[in-house]
């Protein structure tokens, strides 16, 4: 099996070690393995995606990142029915997006805020 080398914060770190003690895991490896598992399920699952839809997708990310948001959601106003903003605690924003229309836009959509590495959490859900 390759081993590979990556950069998290000690926050992550740290959740990383509680998620393998909660959830009995042999090591920190097999937390990785399980999360990228999971990541690559869930993308294969939204790929397949096609056709009419409508979805949910939640963000939180850091206020001061609040220009990008609205960068992005400019060029997709055809799909997004209805956004709520709302504060959260320590200068974090939740954007709750309601969207309706083809697949492929939607799909476009949620690459552009996972790609941009500023989001702090995507999350696609399909009525």
């Amino acid at each position: 099996m390759p081993i590979i080398s990556i950069s998290i914060t000690d926050e992550i770190l740290n959740e990383v070690d509680n998620l393998q003690k909660e959830l009995g895991f042999s090591g920190r490896s097999e937390v990785m393995r399980a999360g990228a598992r999971m990541l690559l399920a869930d993308n294969k699952e939204k790929e397949a995606l096609e056709g009419r839809l409508n979805s949910v997708l939640l963000l939180i990310h850091a206020q001061k990142v609040e220009d990008v948001v609205t960068e992005v959601k400019h060029e997709f106003e055809d799909i997004i029915s209805t956004q709520i903003h709302n504060h959260l605690r320590e200068d974090k924003c939740l954007e709750v997006f309601i969207l309706e229309g083809d697949a492929a836009r939607i799909k476009q959509l949620v690459r552009l805020f996972h790609a941009n590495g500023k989001m702090d959490y995507v999350k696609l859900i399909v009525a």
